[in-house]
């Protein structure tokens, strides 16, 4: 996994990876209130979708990666697998059974918003897809997405502060994802709402200034803004925000930006978020290079900070399981930017 392009094998690996922990129900780390002793159940029972991959967040990302992998890649040697899969665990009943689940009293804050933003992912990707079976499962898992549209919908109006925390809390991370299921499924009114609550979150922020990485970030606060602005913002917008936001870049500063983070021990969950830090860096500095032109000096900058950063962690998505039932996802992001 050298390489710092999405290629057939290394897609092909991602896949391989993906398959092996989305339907593994253990070890598993439930976000789940007891509201009696009839809750108490195993994560496949409760989650008839997304029981496996340590947590129901990572489960329903690797379901996002192996669906952009097959719509990338529709021959690879894993798609008959994913296939199967999709039409094994992608159905009315299940849809229903995870439904119902989010039904139940004190469950409104279940997954957000990190978890929310990446089941509109996952439902903005099988839309993509123009095959029959794509088509089929987007539409099987649409009252899913639903869900999370309504609750986005009723929570960000009284959102009063963003959380700019560098891990599963980042409202930033959230809107990005979010918007991108608004803009693929032409739902203008959703994305009015998404790109509202950003600018009046961090339209003002001048001079960023970068207290990262923490010891358990997997996202930069710092960088994931940006590029929650560059998804907001017109071009004509973006650019002098981005000059006000972050005025040094020129200068490689702030330097932490600059410097992918050490991970001394990948069997840690917490400090294994470390690698994610380095690859969803690495995704929004080669996402915010687009917005310079090849002659601006900070193009390059960000471009080699990317190399920089994925040279760091991508060796490291196989390995420890608390690594491995995630990062590949950060991985394509980072190599698909």
């Amino acid at each position: 996994m050298s390489m710092h392009e999405l290629t057939p094998e290394i897609a092909s690996n991602f896949a391989r990876l993906a398959l092996a922990h989305v339907e593994r129900e253990y070890p598993n780390k439930l976000d789940h209130v007891l509201n009696g002793p009839e809750d108490v159940h195993g994560p496949r029972a409760l989650h008839p979708i997304f029981f496996g991959s340590f947590d129901w967040h990572s489960c329903v990302h690797g379901y996002w990666m192996l669906a952009t992998l097959l719509r990338l890649y529709p021959r690879s040697a894993q798609s008959a697998e994913i296939r199967a899969l999709f039409d094994r665990q992608l159905t009315v009943a299940n849809v229903a059974a995870e439904v119902a689940y989010l039904a139940e009293p004190m469950r409104g804050g279940f997954e957000r918003p990190y978890g929310w933003a990446w089941m509109l992912m996952l439902a903005a990707e099988l839309a993509r897809h123009e095959t029959q079976d794509g088509q089929r499962w987007s539409a099987t898992l649409k009252p899913l997405a639903n869900v999370f549209v309504a609750r986005f919908t009723s929570f960000l109006p009284k959102a009063t502060y963003p959380i700019r925390a560098g891990a599963h809390f980042n409202s930033a991370f959230a809107i990005a994802l979010a918007l991108e299921y608004a803009d693929v499924m032409r739902d203008k009114r959703f994305g009015r709402l998404l790109r509202g609550r950003a600018v009046a979150w961090y339209a003002n922020d001048a001079d960023c200034q970068v207290w990262e990485p923490s010891g358990d970030d997997f996202l930069s606060s710092a960088l994931i803004e940006a590029e929650c602005m560059r998804r907001s913002l017109d071009a004509d917008r973006f650019a002098p925000w981005l000059d006000r936001f972050l005025p040094r870049i020129a200068q490689r500063e702030p330097a932490a930006l600059f410097t992918p983070a050490t991970v001394s021990d990948r069997t840690d969950g917490k400090i294994a978020h470390l690698d994610g830090l380095n690859l969803s860096r690495a995704w929004c500095w080669r996402s915010l290079a687009t917005t310079w032109e090849e002659k601006d000096p900070r193009r390059a900058l960000a471009l080699d900070a990317a190399t920089a950063h994925l040279k760091a962690s991508l060796p490291h998505v196989v390995g420890d399981y608390m690594g491995e039932h995630w990062l590949a996802t950060f991985a394509l992001l980072a190599l698909n930017a």
